[in-house]
């Protein structure tokens, strides 16, 4: 692990704020970063889409967070999807979320193997009017390669071109501006282990 386990509620909570902000019949999607090639068969270290993590706690390369909170399926109104894992993929690719960890981490409760994802994503287009799509739409962005959640745009588009398409980026600006306790309470502590370790650098090379 990267980290210490993160309370899922202040995920549930980021879920809550998001979908009180998106128009009737509307489903959400956001996907996790690509994995970065390095060299041969190599990846740099993954870094997750820093909006997905804040809906979900997941840091995994290919999941997708499904958010139709009016759907008429309970099971799609919120649902995660991940590569599905087993001891051989264990062995060669490293550990992956089980559904338990996923369900612990996240606090999403419907957890569902990748391969499962067109055909849900079939039944909610089939229900919803509206469509939010995550883009980086940060002013300093600028990127020659185009990234999962633009790839995954312009698919969908193409699959569903009658749906009205939404932003969720300036939703996602609101909130993560916006700091709540449980936040502020990891930025400390983050701030704490920073101190620490600097203090502990600095005596190592300045022995008293």
């Amino acid at each position: 692990m990267k980290y210490l386990p993160i309370n899922p509620e202040l995920f549930i909570k980021n879920r809550e704020n998001f979908c009180k902000k998106i128009k009737r019949n509307s489903v959400a999607i956001f996907n996790s970063n690509d994995e970065m090639p390095r060299n041969g068969d190599q990846n740099f270290l993954y870094r997750q889409n820093s909006d997905m993590f804040y809906l979900s706690g997941i840091d995994q390369e290919k999941s997708i967070l499904l958010l139709a909170p009016d759907c008429p399926n309970p099971k799609w109104r919120e649902a995660l999807f991940l590569v599905e894992t087993n001891d051989l993929i264990a062995v060669w690719y490293g550990h992956k979320y089980t559904i338990e960890e996923a369900r612990k981490t996240s606090g999403v409760q419907n957890i569902y193997w990748l391969d499962s994802f067109e055909g849900a994503l079939a039944e909610v287009m089939a229900t919803c009017d509206n469509v939010y799509l995550n883009t980086n739409e940060n002013i300093r962005f600028s990127s020659e390669v185009p990234y999962r959640d633009l790839r995954f745009a312009k698919e969908l588009k193409c699959s569903y071109p009658v749906h009205n398409y939404e932003r969720s980026a300036p939703i996602m600006s609101e909130l993560r501006v916006i700091k709540s306790a449980l936040e502020v309470e990891l930025i400390q502590k983050a701030c704490d282990i920073t101190e620490r370790d600097s203090v502990a650098c600095f005596l190592s090379l300045n022995p008293v």
